[in-house]
C-alpha cells in the first residue's frame, strides 16, 4: 500500500495522466486518509465513491493547469 502518490502533471510526467494513473492516485490519497487498505464491507460503498469523487477532481484539476515553461499545451 505504501506506494507515493506521484506527481502526474507534465513535464513531471513525461506523458498526459492516464485514467489508471488518476486512479491509483485517488486510491492511495483515501487509503491514507482513511486508514484502511481495504474497507470492511460495510465502509466499501463510502469507501469507493470517495475514490471516485477524488479521481474525477484530480482528472479536472489536471485539465485545468496550464504549465508554462515546459510546452503551450495543457496537462490532463
Amino acid at each position: 500500500m505504501c506506494r507515493s502518490i506521484k506527481t502526474l502533471r507534465p513535464p513531471v510526467l513525461p506523458e498526459e495522466a492516464t485514467e489508471d494513473d488518476i486512479r491509483a492516485a485517488a486510491l492511495q490519497y483515501v487509503r491514507k486518509v482513511s486508514g484502511f487498505r481495504a474497507p470492511a464491507a460495510h465502509n466499501q460503498e463510502v469507501f469507493d465513491r470517495a475514490v471516485d469523487v477524488i479521481a474525477e477532481a484530480t482528472a479536472e484539476l489536471l485539465a485545468g493547469l496550464e504549465v508554462r515553461g515546459a510546452s503551450s499545451r495543457k496537462a490532463g
